[in-house]
Order: C-alpha cells, then structure tokens, then sequence
C-alpha cells in the first residue's frame, strides 16, 4: 500500500497548525495566570519536575519510534498479520516500560530536594507533587498508549491533533478556573492527570474504530524481535542525548541558580519552543512519508526532496530566528516584566541555539525515517555528555550563570551533532559528497546573520513602545528577510521546486 504522502502531509500540518495554535495561546493564557497566582518559583519547580521525569523516560529507550519504523514496510505491502504481531510487541513492551518508570521514579524521591537550590514554596510538599507527575507519565505508558503507533505510521496524526484540541480545551479551562479562584497547584496536577487519562482512552477507542482489521495479537520470529531489540538500543543514546540536553539544562539552573532563574528561562524557553513546535509539525507531519518514500522512489529522487526540504525548512528558520531576534524582549517586557527579563546577549544566544537545534532537525528527521541509528548511536550520546560537562563548567566553575547553559549547548550541537549527522547521512542514505551541500548550508547561516543585522538594526530605531512596536518590528521581520531571501535564492532550483510544491499544497496555479 503506498500511502498518499502529499495529501497526508498537507492534512497534518494544516490540522497540526491549528493546534500548535491552540496549544501556544491556551497554555501562554494559563502560564501567564499561573506567574500571576503562584509566582516565578512554582513556575520553576513545575519546569524541574517536567526535566526530571523526562530523564525518567528514557527508560522508553526510543521503543515507539522503532515500531512505527517497523510499520512502514508492512504497511506499504499490506501486511496485516505482521502489523498485529507487532503492536502487540509494543504493548507488552510499554507495561514493562511504565512499571520501570514508577520504580526509578520511586528510588529518586527521596533526592529531589537535592536538586533544588535556594528557597521552595512553603505551603507544598515536594514529595506529593513529583508523585503525582510520575504518576501521569507511568499512565501516559500504561493506558493504551501502544495504538498511537497506527496513527503515526499510517501518516494520520491530524486525528491525534483533533483529539489533543478537545482534551486541551477541558484542561486548561478547568486548571484556570483553579488556579483563579483556589490557587491550588496540588488540584492544577490532578487536573493534567485525569487528562492524560482521557486522552489516552478516547485515541484508544477512535483507532479500534479506524483500523478494526488490526489487533494486538500474534507473535514476530526471534529474528525480528531481535532486530527491533537492536533498534531499540541504537535509538537509545538518540533519546539519551536530546533528553540531557533538553533537561539537563533546567536541572543544572535548578541546583545552582535557583528556581526563580528557572522560571525565568523557561519563560524564554516557552516562546523558543512554541515556534519550534510549529516547525517540528513539518517534521512529523512527513515523517512517514519520508519513510514510505525511501522504501519506494528512486536515490536521486529522495535527495532532491531533501534538498526541497532543507530549503523550506531554513528559510522558515531564517523569518524566525530574525523574528525572536527583534520581538523577544518587546514581548517579554509586555508578558513578565523588566524585572523578569535578561539582557540582550542571552537573547542573541537563544536565537542562535535555536538555529542550530532546528537546522539539525531537518538531518534527525530523515535519519530517523531511513532507520540509521546504529550508525549514529555514539553522536547523541558523546553530544550530550560534552553539554553536560560544559553546562557544570561554565556555571560552577567558570560562573557565568545562564551564558553558560546556553553556550554549552549551541557548542555541544556546532562541534559534534551537526557534522556528525551530515556525514552520517551524505555516506550511509544518499551515497554521495556531502560538499556542496554543506556549503549551502554555511551560505544561508550567512544570509541569516546579514538580515538578522539589517532587520534589528532598522527595529532599533523605532520610536514607539508596547504594542505598537511588536507589530512594528513584526511587520519588518516578515517584509525585510523574506525579501532578501527572494533576491538571493530566486533562480535556484530549490526555489522553484519548493514554489511548486508550496502551489500543490494550497492548490494554486490551477
């Protein structure tokens, strides 16, 4: 069966934007309610148990991942037996995987309040409050969780997107009301439990319904479980290494900055990631198809499309990172207040780090569709070790406080992730010179910089505050770099393909 790669794709980013959408305005309505209520330090606190238990997932070992990869032949040839055979694997898998979780969870108690430097709320219990995080992460595992598998490998995540916007809509209204008139945070995390719960429930019952001719049952060959157990530990030091450096970081903020600069952070760190989600729904959006495309067309084909992509992509990451370049501290200002906000170097530093996260997205993203995971087991792992490292040194030693945690990362991912993943892919999936691609890459990282120059030097001179500046300088961060991007790029082929595509998805030009 060879799945309609281009409609499935368009559905899911265009149902994947409406609740990227929703998930940015309703969790920023009942974030901002949340400093307004709680204060900076619950706000950190929930950031340090969220890094915590993400630690804890590891223990998920990149499982999900290797079964829909493992959907994607069976998939495509019809293979319903097989199909059955493994999401029963999967099942049996994530019970054991929820049950390590609650067990780890469990042994790290009593060392939470080690992790925690400076002063803690003194109406809470620490110790409830992790344990009811853990226990919405070992239910996320044990409730049905396996089924989302189909989803994902059939391309349909636009019904997990529809799923996700009517649970999100009952979450956050509840959690605000709470929060307005009780103020409660214990009642807040009860709240995202019993959501977790539904949400897992409610997708069970859609994708019985969906895909009736598949069920939990049979069993795979030790040969196939065995290379599904290989996958497995190869996406390992993947998760292993996106977890450290996505968490380690809090946790470093935590023990020797405190829980306030935390909440600082992941104030700014909240704005990077919305946009970032948008960008990732490209990403998963055609991830399997991606995948059914490598198992169907041509080399030369598959590398032209990734060439197409690349380009969309960077050009999306250009507009943005000249966006939080001469929006972020406008906005802060408006959302925090002064005395909530760092200086500009921290700004610029975030624009760069999330360049280089999102450039390397692109690269992860077909790695993961044509399964080279062995190949790449060693880079996530020695990235985020060298993160780690750096984040300890640069703040305990050296003492350069948040400068620190964000320069180990950007050097963590120019140094060892980044030229690592090119080589990977360029000698293992597409088989030739990976040369004039990096060229192209250093080309538009300096295309990027020059508008990033121009745009904020052009934003510093106007005149007026508040609102009206943020739509000012919002104004001149879509006119400015999308016009100079026209000019450099538009006799490429890139260009041209990505314009064709662009009109097929929206159904322009006739």
């Amino acid at each position: 069966m060879k799945i309609e790669r281009t409609k499935n794709a368009t559905r899911n980013i265009f149902f994947g934007v409406a609740v990227k959408i929703y998930q940015i305005l309703g969790p920023f309505v009942l974030r901002t309610i949340f400093i307004y209520t709680l204060g900076m330090e619950y706000l950190g606190l929930n950031s340090l148990f969220t890094s915590v238990l993400s630690v804890l997932n590891l223990v998920e070992l990149g499982v999900g991942s290797a079964m829909v990869f493992s959907m994607y032949k069976p998939i495509a040839e019809d293979n319903k037996e097989k199909i059955c055979a493994l999401m029963a694997l999967y099942r049996f898998y994530y019970r054991i995987i929820g049950l390590v979780i609650l067990v780890l969870g469990l042994i790290i108690l009593p060392f939470v309040p080690k992790l925690i430097t400076g002063t803690v709320p003194e109406d809470i219990n620490i110790y409830i409050l992790y344990l009811l995080n853990l226990s919405a992460t070992v239910l996320s595992y044990w409730l049905f969780a396996y089924k989302n598998s189909l989803l994902s490998a059939h391309q349909r995540n636009d019904i997990s997107s529809k799923i996700t916007l009517i649970i999100s809509t009952i979450q956050y209204v509840i959690q605000a009301v709470l929060l307005i008139l009780v103020g409660n945070y214990y009642l807040y995390l009860v709240v995202t439990i019993m959501t977790t719960v539904l949400t897992n429930i409610i997708t069970s019952i859609i994708v019985t319904k969906k895909y009736p001719q598949y069920k939990a049952k049979g069993k795979l060959d030790k040969k196939e479980i065995s290379t599904i157990n290989h996958r497995v530990m190869d996406l390992f030091t993947a998760r292993l290494g996106g977890v450290v450096v996505n968490s380690a970081d809090s946790i470093v903020i935590s023990a020797f900055l405190g829980l306030t600069l935390l909440g600082m952070y992941n104030n700014y760190y909240y704005i990077l990631s919305s946009v970032m989600g948008f960008i990732s729904i490209i990403f998963n959006s055609c991830m399997a198809g991606i995948g059914n495309s490598l198992v169907t067309e041509s080399l030369d084909k598959n590398y032209k499309d990734f060439r197409v992509m690349t380009f969309v992509v960077t050009w999306l990451i250009h507009i943005s990172t000249v966006c939080f370049l001469c929006l972020y501290q406008p906005f802060m200002y408006m959302w925090v207040g002064k005395e909530n906000m760092f200086d500009m170097l921290v700004v610029i530093m975030f624009c760069i780090y999330f360049y280089v996260c999102e450039l390397s997205m692109i690269w992860a993203t077909y790695k993961d569709a044509g399964g080279i995971w062995h190949e790449d087991r060693f880079r996530p792992l020695i990235g985020a070790t060298v993160n780690l490292i750096l984040n300890i040194f640069f703040v305990k030693v050296i003492e350069i406080g948040m400068y620190g945690i964000l320069l180990s990362t950007i050097v963590s991912y120019v140094c060892i992730s980044m030229p690592w993943l090119i080589n990977n892919l360029f000698k293992i999936m597409f088989k030739r010179n990976y040369r004039e691609y990096v060229f192209e890459t250093i080309k538009h990282m300096f295309w990027t910089a020059i508008s990033c120059g121009i745009t904020y030097g052009i934003c510093s001179m106007v005149p007026v505050t508040g609102i009206t500046q943020i739509v000012l300088n919002f104004i001149m961060c879509m006119t400015i770099p999308n016009l100079l991007l026209y000019i450099v790029f538009r006799k490429t082929e890139e260009f041209k393909c990505a314009l064709g595509m662009v009109k097929r998805v929206f159904h322009l030009g006739g």
